[in-house]
């Protein structure tokens, strides 16, 4: 099918382009910008003018819950969910029921994303058995079959002899390591961040030394394998200052953090909703000014939404029995344009990073409009103002403290490999 783009303002940041161009689809690739291709002859126009063209978004980090908690959500609702936010490509966690540790799990869920054609799904590969921290996956079968990372998750592997086995290996077939740093025994039983909020409120809290010890002590095993590391959904300051510094003295390590630790803090929790019961959790207003400050550095380099999908039943108890986690397919564009109207990100910047800059972490072909690359793109309006409401919500988890709230920016169409997968 060929498709005209016409009138948009074409931000793609791997080309420095910002301009308001024709973009030209024919058979699933980007074939010409700005000028008709000789015999072009459009199938279908989509007027974009008023609005931006940009790359298919990229998210770091999504939970679609299928195999195993399809009450919470399914790959169908979840990647509906994705192309109406503009996602085009989804990383997904392995802590399905069965884990992603076998070949057939990870090809399941590949397969189910590319029978219902939504949104391009990647499997993160479990790096231990079980999630358990005791004995090496097999990651190289897994890699095989389409994982494009390994992570332990918030489950660190206690035994460090252990992780820098799993390291090593991973060292020796270039593989990508994610981690999500947590010590847990520090961590425990709390539900938020441990600070004069959760003492007022008679919640056990979660120190920042749980992030930041397990970061100091993945980062020096990192140094010592020189494995290629990513440190996902950060949320302290003191974090992002050791990442830094690791990459200061030449570490390949990248970071990202979630859009949720970007606009709130642990005050928010004030009235016990339990929508704003996270992991990890929402910290200070000096560790959000300091992610903000490592995002504008470059130290991080993605935002994502850590999409966490839930049941109502899950959010419907006393805010330390309830399971944590928000839903953000759908949102984690709109609240990434309030940092363009803060002024903290240009428009350009900040689409690098929900685009090319995940594809770089990833090592893949994606998050551009260069000619010959495939079509994955989100056409949005970004000054349309929109109510969030749960029946606006496509995923099937409507468990987000941004309900009834206004948010500007709406995303009209989005393509992969040159279909219309989404259209408002």
């Amino acid at each position: 099918m060929n498709i005209l783009i016409s009138g948009g303002r074409v931000i793609d940041p791997t080309q420095q382009w910002d301009e308001v161009a024709d973009l030209y689809v024919q058979n699933g690739e980007i074939v010409a910008l700005g000028q008709t291709p000789e015999g072009f002859v459009a199938d279908e126009v989509i007027d974009a003018s008023g609005q931006v063209v940009c790359p298919g978004l990229i998210d770091l980090c999504t939970n679609l819950r299928e195999p195993g908690f399809t009450q919470k959500g399914t790959i169908a609702s979840e990647t509906v969910a994705a192309a109406a936010g503009g996602i085009t490509t989804l990383v997904v966690t392995p802590d399905t029921q069965p884990i992603v540790e076998t070949a057939a799990v990870a090809e399941l869920i590949q397969d189910r994303a590319a029978d219902l054609g939504f949104a391009r799904v990647l499997p993160m590969g479990a790096l231990t058995r079980g999630l358990e921290g005791e004995q090496l996956a097999p990651l190289h079968g897994l890699a095989s079959s389409g994982c494009i990372a390994f992570t332990n998750m918030r489950n660190a592997i206690a035994s460090s002899q252990t992780l820098l086995r799993c390291l090593e290996y991973a060292a020796t077939h270039d593989l990508l390591v994610v981690f999500q740093a947590q010590d847990n025994a520090l961590a425990a039983n709390g539900c938020m961040h441990d600070d004069t909020t959760s003492t007022r409120l008679g919640l056990n809290g979660i120190p920042e030394a749980a992030e930041t010890i397990e970061v100091s002590r993945c980062l020096l095993l990192v140094e010592q394998t020189g494995v290629r590391a990513h440190f996902g959904q950060l949320s302290c300051e003191r974090s992002v200052r050791m990442i830094e510094a690791a990459r200061e003295r030449g570490l390949d390590v990248t970071a990202d953090v979630a859009i949720q630790h970007l606009l709130l803090t642990d005050e928010s929790v004030n009235g016990f909703n339990s929508a704003y019961h996270l992991q990890p959790p929402l910290r200070s207003q000096l560790d959000r000014a300091g992610l903000r400050q490592g995002l504008v550095t470059g130290t991080i380099a993605a935002i994502c939404s850590d999409h966490q999908p839930h049941d109502p039943i899950a959010k419907q108890a006393p805010f330390a029995a309830t399971e944590p986690g928000m839903t953000g397919l759908e949102t984690l564009l709109p609240l990434s344009l309030s940092l363009v109207e803060q002024q903290l990100l240009e428009l350009p910047q900040l689409i690098e990073t929900l685009t090319a800059a995940p594809a770089r972490i990833l090592g893949i072909e994606a998050g551009t409009l260069a000619i010959g690359s495939q079509a994955d793109i989100c056409i949005f309006d970004p000054s349309l103002e929109w109510e969030l409401t749960e029946d606006s919500l496509r995923s099937a988890g409507k468990n987000t403290p941004f309900l009834g709230q206004t948010l500007k920016g709406r995303v009209n169409a989005t393509l992969m490999d040159g279909r219309i997968v989404f259209r408002r």
